[in-house]
This record gives structure tokens, C-alpha cells and sequence, in this order.
């Protein structure tokens, strides 16, 4: 039997009854249970049918190993892309404003602007929400070996008409 657990943070309930959601569309016959931790909640489930949907499932921690989709999830992913990135940002991303200061003659000047950022220390992971901004137009550069970044106005733009406050 496999135990599939998704850790949400307590600051964002929806993000939980999503999860829930999630699990129950996808196997209606499950329990499934919540786990209070510090800060966060577990949203779990047992079958032994999860090695089916996560191929990729395996020892370890993901950012050691190989994580690739197999075809029938490449397709889904590819037919929903906007659901995949928003997920992928909702979990391991956030967007904020980013403070900028310029030194002038007469004295500093701050602005801000709104930018969004994803972090994992998978690089398959980051390759996987790299290729789905790619395939929807937005772009993207990298700001350090795990960070992802979204900062051009018509991309941020583009990534609020489907991405959407964490809740």
C-alpha cells in the first residue's frame, strides 16, 4: 500500500480543500485523511495504485533522481498547461513585488514592480515549468541555479489572467 501526501500550508486553506479535491476526482473511492502539523497540513491518501499515476515515484529525494513524464502525462500537461504552471507556482512559487532603489543626484529613488518566483532543487522540475512558460509565451529567466523568475510586465500579466492568489 502507498501513502500519497501533499503538505500544505496552513496560511492557505484552499490550497488544502484543493488537494483534497484533487485526490478524490481522481480515485472518488479514497479516504482521505488531514494530518496537523506545525504549520501545515497533510492531505493524505493509501492505495496501491499510486506508483500508476507517479511513475516517477522512487527512493530518495526527487531532486536526485530522474523526473520525467511518460507519455499519457506529457499530454495531459500539455493539454492543460495553464492548470500544470499554476500548480507548479501555487506549490513551490509565489508572486511578489520586487523593491528596486536607484541612486540619483538628488537623493534615491524606489520603485516597485510585480514578478513572480519558483523554487525547487530539481532541475527536472524547474525543465518541466521552464518548457510549459515556454509553451505558453511567457518569459522567463533564471535567477539563480534553483530560482525561476518572471518579471516582464507582459508575462507577469499573462501569468495573472490564469495563475491566480494562493487561498
Amino acid at each position: 500500500m502507498y501513502r500519497l501526501e501533499i503538505a500544505c500550508g496552513d496560511d492557505w486553506p484552499g490550497l488544502i480543500e484543493a488537494a483534497s479535491s484533487a485526490i478524490l476526482a481522481v480515485m472518488p473511492d479514497l479516504s482521505v485523511g488531514r494530518r496537523q502539523k506545525v504549520g501545515c497540513t497533510s492531505v493524505n491518501a493509501y492505495t496501491r495504485h499510486w506508483p500508476c499515476l507517479f511513475p516517477q515515484h522512487g527512493r530518495g529525494m526527487k531532486h536526485t533522481r530522474k523526473i520525467e513524464l511518460v507519455s499519457w502525462q506529457r499530454q495531459i500537461v500539455d493539454e492543460y498547461t495553464q492548470e500544470f504552471v499554476r500548480g507548479l507556482i501555487h506549490s513551490d512559487g509565489c508572486r511578489g513585488a520586487n523593491r528596486v532603489r536607484r541612486t540619483l543626484p538628488d537623493g534615491d529613488r524606489w520603485y516597485e514592480y510585480p514578478r513572480y518566483f519558483f523554487t525547487n532543487a530539481s532541475d527536472d522540475i524547474r525543465q518541466l515549468f521552464t518548457d510549459a512558460l515556454d509553451r505558453l509565451g511567457i518569459a522567463w529567466t533564471q535567477s539563480n541555479a534553483r530560482v525561476i523568475s518572471v518579471a516582464r510586465r507582459e508575462a507577469v500579466a499573462r501569468l495573472d489572467e490564469f495563475v491566480g492568489p494562493k487561498y
